[in-house]
């Protein structure tokens, strides 16, 4: 009888499928600055098709984070029914999510990589979103737009406030409706599935996009917009290193006494297949298996790692600020102070859900743009061309963040088992690859071997 197929063996898969979509971006962005550069105007002339593409993820802004919000609500009160693992989780998911946001934007006013840039000129299509977002002048008028015409309005109006709060209204409704609510956020949960098969669709497109916009850019400003951009991704790279291995690693060291060098050791195989896919969630399975035989009861583990995948986005939150601060400096009209806070609290809140989603950060980060400065919206499509670059980073922090938050909350709720979390770091009691899965067998059932190593 054949073996059954594993979770990395499906991940290869995928792998093998996505690979090509990953090389196309790269041709593309590689074609469109030798367009820019040797054809400026031949450059500019298809900027259009970055427009286009954009207009595509636009389209997708709504249902993503309508769907998202609803089912992170739902998995809110399935974690927070635990009790005090879910509590003390979500305290710890909104706390870690806040730090990382306030380190992109440190380092995003620090550095300052689209500075000088000045692409304003790109953004023709801005004029219009400006004019419909600042029609309205004061506090009131604002809160008032807040309130879409009707239920379904909010999903077609285009406006990413009214999506949430809809959104918001519909989850802490089905919440109420208790039992009788759990088929309609199934159903929900259906329809998130439909819309993010179509946004990876459109996904596909993404080499025609990056081609165009960046074509369109180095037309415009030559080869510094390349300069630029990958000053950008250094910094994003060097900041997730600094936030697993500074930020993380400390509190981890400094709670549960563990070094976050091993825990990375242990989990090196899922570091390989999230690289491989551009997706945390492909690793989601086998988290949840080596977080058991690491030493963590099955109950925490089961609150903490799913509920982490939608409300501990360390490496989400990095980048979407990081790429805010960018555009709108590459754009020429940087945020104040004011409106980097003001798009952090929007962050927190619509990058829910976004782990594991290819796409997904791309429709936040251009939701969170569209509700607080439209006029920036068009300069997304300068992050398109490396997205796909940044995406690795992101997934492994979140990752790393889902790991380390599953430790901690263990130490704090005394659910762990730190001989046996000794051990298996040390290389004591290997993770069974072949079974992939850790069945806890009592005490009694255990094999001997496995308990003289916990033991000693």
């Amino acid at each position: 009888m054949s073996a059954p197929t594993t979770p990395k063996e499906q991940g290869q898969k995928k792998h093998d499928r996505t690979h090509w979509l990953y090389m196309s971006v790269i041709v593309a962005v590689f074609a469109g600055i030798l367009v820019g550069w040797l054809a400026p105007g031949v450059g500019k002339s298809v900027g259009v098709l970055g427009t286009m593409f954009i207009s595509l993820i636009k389209m997708m802004i709504s249902p993503v984070i309508f769907c998202t919000i609803v089912l992170g609500i739902g998995s809110v009160k399935a974690a927070a029914s635990v009790g005090k693992v879910g509590g003390i989780a979500l305290a710890y998911f909104v706390s870690m999510s806040t730090v990382a946001l306030g380190i992109g934007l440190v380092v995003g006013n620090i550095i300052q990589p689209g500075s000088g840039l000045d692409i304003s000129a790109h953004a023709s299509a801005g004029e219009k979103y400006a004019e419909t977002a600042h029609g309205a002048g004061g506090t009131m008028e604002f809160l008032q737009s807040i309130i879409p015409t009707s239920l379904l309005s909010s999903l077609t109006a285009g406006s990413v406030l009214q999506t949430l709060f809809v959104a918001l209204l519909v989850g802490f409704g089905i919440q109420a409706l208790g039992k009788t609510g759990e088929p309609i956020l199934r159903g929900i949960g259906s329809i998130q599935k439909l819309v993010f098969r179509i946004l990876s669709m459109i996904l596909w497109l993404a080499p025609i996009g990056a081609f165009g916009a960046i074509a369109n850019v180095v037309g415009q400003t030559g080869l510094n917009a390349v300069v630029q951009l990958g000053t950008l991704m250094l910094a994003f790279y060097l900041t997730c290193a600094i936030f697993v291995f500074g930020v993380l690693g400390l509190i981890l060291k400094w709670v549960s006494g563990f070094s976050i060098f091993r825990l990375v050791r242990y989990l090196a195989r899922e570091y390989l297949l999230i690289v491989a896919t551009s997706s945390s969630e492909s690793a989601l399975p086998r988290l949840i298996a080596k977080m058991e035989h690491l030493g963590v009861q099955r109950t925490t583990v089961g609150v903490v790692v799913p509920t982490g995948y939608s409300f501990n986005l360390d490496g989400t939150a990095i980048y979407l600020t990081m790429a805010s601060i960018f555009i709108a400096d590459a754009m020429g009209q940087p945020l104040a102070l004011a409106e980097q806070f003001s798009l952090l609290a929007f962050m927190i809140i619509a990058s829910k859900g976004a782990a594991g989603v290819s796409g997904a950060g791309l429709a936040t980060l251009a939701g969170g743009l569209q509700s607080h400065r439209p006029e920036l919206l068009d300069g997304v499509g300068l992050i398109v061309g490396i997205d796909r670059f940044m995406s690795e980073a992101r997934a492994v922090t979140n990752f790393s963040g889902n790991a380390v938050a599953t430790v901690l909350v263990g130490t704090w709720t005394k659910t762990i088992d730190n001989a046996q979390v000794k051990a298996v770091l040390a290389g004591k009691l290997p993770f069974d690859e072949e079974l992939m899965v850790d069945d806890h067998l009592p005490e009694d059932k255990a094999p001997a071997e496995k308990k003289e190593l916990v033991s000693a």
